[in-house]
């Protein structure tokens, strides 16, 4: 009976979710405390109806941070998912409104061009010395500028209720918001931690150098995590389209900064090689609840930017201390 009392402790001790909520303990505990001192400062924060509108905002960040999760393990940074979104939602409108094109097949063409888009991005990193930061920054510019040439800098209205469905329908009583969540919290975490990539994107994340002599295709596998971004940041595009009903050219203007933060905050080493899908989900959800609260309190949007800053560096900071810890 003893031994049968030692074994079960070890095992749910050392399980892949004990150790997953462990490594995440800081971020967990945050968004509790922050979750519970919102429900106290106002009575609007719990209602159903807000929650419900919390879920379709962050929705669009968990795409973005999903992607750039990935990017940022595998020791990079990718300023150019906002622009990619903002791509595919233009193209998307533009290929249904002025070419007539069925929702399916425009959806398909456009997310095609966001993908190209990273690849573009991947190949400039992998296979020049060019640091990431000022490509996707270069990259970021031209696809702002790709999606306000494309639209003439007027709003594209979508009119096609199969396509709005994908942002505001619901399945057998569930907000399609969450089913799109957990699509692509469940794809991230199965690469990462269920396949040959994800261990190769987690060892040269950790050591460019040696994974080079161990024998893996870095180039391949730095194309593969710039296009996994743009391929999240493009459904993120047809996400917000279908919610919003239109695309213009600032759609997804500055969203990346919002998924760094999740992403930081959510416990992935900025120098790459650490870090879990789990952490990043409650980043987000984080970030999510205090622009919430900040609206429902009535401060002013501006303080949501310094809000956000800070809480960057307190995440850029700690990330900081472990690494001191580590070496």
């Amino acid at each position: 009976m003893k031994k049968m009392t030692e074994f079960k402790e070890t095992k749910l001790g050392s399980g892949p979710i004990f150790l997953a909520l462990k490594e995440n303990i800081g971020i967990i505990l945050g968004f509790l405390f922050v979750f519970i001192i919102l429900s106290f400062a106002t009575d609007k924060f719990l209602t159903r109806s807000n929650m419900s509108n919390v879920i379709r905002q962050v929705t669009m960040n968990m795409f973005l941070s999903c992607g750039l999760c990935i990017v940022i393990i595998y020791g990079a940074i990718d300023l150019s998912v906002g622009s990619v979104l903002g791509i595919t939602a233009c193209f998307c409108a533009g290929f249904m409104d002025r070419f007539g094109l069925p929702w399916y097949i425009a959806m398909i063409c456009a997310m095609f061009f966001g993908v190209l888009f990273g690849a573009f991005s991947g190949l400039l990193v992998s296979r020049t010395t060019i640091p990431p930061f000022i490509i996707t920054l270069a990259m970021m510019n031209i696809g702002r500028g790709v999606c306000r040439v494309y639209t003439n800098a007027k709003t594209i209205v979508i009119s096609d209720q199969n396509y709005i469905f994908l942002g505001t329908g619901s399945v057998y009583g569930i907000p399609i918001q969450v089913l799109w969540m957990a699509a692509a919290l469940l794809l991230t975490a199965f690469i990462l931690k269920r396949t040959i990539l994800g261990r190769h994107i987690y060892a040269v994340g950790g050591n460019h150098q040696a994974a080079i002599y161990s024998g893996i295709n870095v180039k391949m596998v730095g194309l593969f995590v710039f296009m996994y971004s743009s391929f999240m940041a493009s459904l993120a595009g047809i996400y917000t389209s279908a919610r919003t009903f239109a695309a213009l050219y600032t759609t997804g203007m500055g969203e990346e900064l919002n998924a760094i933060s999740a992403v930081v905050l959510g416990g992935i080493s900025m120098s790459g090689g650490v870090g879990g899908i789990l952490g990043v989900m409650f980043g987000v959800l984080l970030i999510g609840i205090i622009n919430n609260g900040l609206n429902l309190l009535g401060i002013d949007s501006s303080w949501q930017y310094i809000i956000q800053g800070i809480v960057i560096l307190f995440a850029v900071y700690f990330d900081y201390i472990r690494k001191r810890k580590m070496d």
